[in-house]
Order: C-alpha cells, then structure tokens, then sequence
C-alpha cells in the first residue's frame, strides 16, 4: 500500500505524455500547425517567334528574294513552312524545361507545332494557304530562362499516321510525305529567274533530253522507311533527318528564331539539276542534297544531326 502514490504519479505522467502526443499529431498545442508548403512558381506564357530571312532581309509572299546560291538568282519564294517539335527552354543551371505546348489548329496534343511563313498571296499563290503561324505558344514554371532547343520535324510515334484522320496541324495535305504515311518536316520552295534546267545526258539509253522545272523544291523528312502503318506494322527508317537545335543564348522575350535562306542555298546552283526530283527531296543519292543537308547540319547519310547542330547555318537568333 505504501507504493500507490509513486505508481499514481506515474499513471499520471505517462497519460499526460499520450495526450501531449495526440495534441501534436492533431496539430494542436504546437507552432508545426503554422507551417505551410513550399509555394510553386506560377506558370508563365511563353511565346517562341520566328521569321524568315535571306540575310538582313525579310523573305514574303510579296516581294522577290534576292542573289540566292551560287548563281546568285533571284527568287520567288513559293513555301515555306516546317515541323517543330521537343521544345525546351534552358535555365541557368543548364537544365531543360519542356515547354508545355498549347493544343489548336497549329499546335498538336503531341506537342508538335506547324510554323508557316507563307500567306498564299502573291508568289505563293495556288501553292500556299491564306492561315499563318510564326509562334510557338504555352507555358513553363515561372523563372528565368537563358536558351532554348528544339527539333525541327515530327517523332516517329505521330509521324507515320493517316493524314486525313489526323487532328491538326498534322492534317495538312501540303506536309504530307507519301512514303509510308509520313509528313515532310520541312519545306521550302522557290522559283529562280529563268527556272530549273537539267541538262541532256547523251550517255543513258536513250539519251536523256534537257529537261526544266520552274521550282527548286526543299523537302526534308525520313527516308528508307519500312513497314506499313495501315496494317498497324511499326516504320522503321534509315535516316531520320529530324533537326536537333540548340542555342545556348535565347532570350523568349526580346528574340526571335530566323530561318536564313542565303545560307540554305549558299552552295547550291538553283538554276541547274543534275540528277534525282528537282532540288532535294532527302535522297542519298540526290546530288543537290549534299550541299543542301551541310547547311542544314545533318549527315545525309545517317540522317542525324551533325555536332548537336552546332554546325547548321540556317537557324540563328535575331531580335524581335
């Protein structure tokens, strides 16, 4: 009987001890209740911008493009659009934020985007459409950002896919690529003063006579592709020639992406075609592709980027 009041005050200690515990998993009694979670960063619109260029001078529907390749010949533009695709702006840190694409008639759920520079009027008439698009339009966690990459073409996963049944922009008829079900990741054409000659070949049987087309095409997209998708087969193909860009310099803002037509056909003779479609449609074997390809960065071999596209000269960053 002597031990009662210590084992009562023990009793009582620990039952204060529970009711303590309770109390502060409940979030009473404690300063815990006052903490809060890390706030996010709001999002924050972004729009990439571009524009087309020979040199310093705008490239339009409306005016002719001056002194281009190698024989100086000027030009009419008659297209001029392109895929893009991954696109990431960069923070300070070097690290890579996926844009998150806004989804309408330009901008696949894919995140996939058509940019097109031509308007249908003038030069690009009966080959253009009147629709423009020179953005790409969404949002990232809001912060600072110091450079941006992307991919000009279409991953394969939506690439060989019926046009007809496709959302847009992946429905235009004018990108579509016929071998198995692709689309053309780029393309750009012109019309040179005086047109497209292939000179006579009296070495085939029977001698080949000059032939001429009025457009020096461009037409990028994959090549020496296998596979059926209409009957759900998996394509596979030899050369990508998808466009993997990345400028370590961008301010979204204040800058802009030009595509430079000069550099393009730089070394490249558009009144002259030796050989394959007239200019280039991707071929290995196309002797305009050569050229065409080393200014676009890629290996036209392999179909991949060359140097992580430090190597192009057709895309660079400008002011707005």
């Amino acid at each position: 009987m002597k031990n009662k009041p210590a084992f009562k005050a023990i009793s009582t200690y620990v039952l204060s001890g529970v009711a303590f515990a309770v109390l502060s998993a409940c979030g009473g009694g404690g300063s815990n209740a006052d903490v809060s979670e890390p706030t996010q960063p709001e999002p924050r619109a972004v729009s990439i911008q571009f524009a087309g260029v020979a040199g310093t001078a705008p490239v339009s529907c409306s005016q002719p493009v001056a002194a281009l390749g190698s024989g100086a010949l000027q030009s009419e533009l008659k297209d001029f659009r392109f895929y893009v695709s991954e696109v990431s702006l960069k923070r300070a840190d070097g690290s890579f934020v996926p844009l998150a694409m806004s989804i309408d008639d330009w901008q696949h759920e894919s995140a996939v985007a058509l940019i097109d520079l031509e308007d249908g009027t003038g030069s690009c008439a009966g080959r253009g459409t009147a629709g423009m698009n020179a953005s790409i339009r969404g949002t990232v966690p809001g912060g600072d950002y110091v450079g941006v990459r992307m991919t000009v073409g279409v991953p394969s996963a939506v690439n060989h896919s019926d046009t007809a049944a496709s959302a847009a922009p992946l429905d235009s008829q004018a990108m579509a690529w016929s071998w198995q079900a692709g689309r053309k990741f780029a393309k750009i054409e012109i019309a040179p003063t005086g047109g497209v000659t292939r000179p006579a070949n009296p070495d085939t049987t029977p001698p080949t006579p000059e032939t001429s087309s009025a457009i020096f095409n461009v037409h990028v997209g994959s090549t020496g592709c296998t596979g059926n998708p209409a009957s759900g087969e998996i394509v596979n193909c030899a050369a990508s020639n998808r466009l993997a860009l990345e400028f370590d310099s961008f301010n979204v803002d204040t800058q802009q992406v030009l595509v430079d037509l000069q550099p393009l056909f730089l070394s490249s003779n558009t009144g002259v075609d030796l050989g394959g479609p007239f200019g280039c449609m991707s071929g290995k074997t196309d002797p305009e592709c050569a050229a065409m390809f080393e200014a676009l960065g890629l290996d036209l071999a392999s179909g991949l980027t060359v140097n992580g596209g430090r190597n192009q000269s057709v895309f660079r960053i400008g002011a707005r």
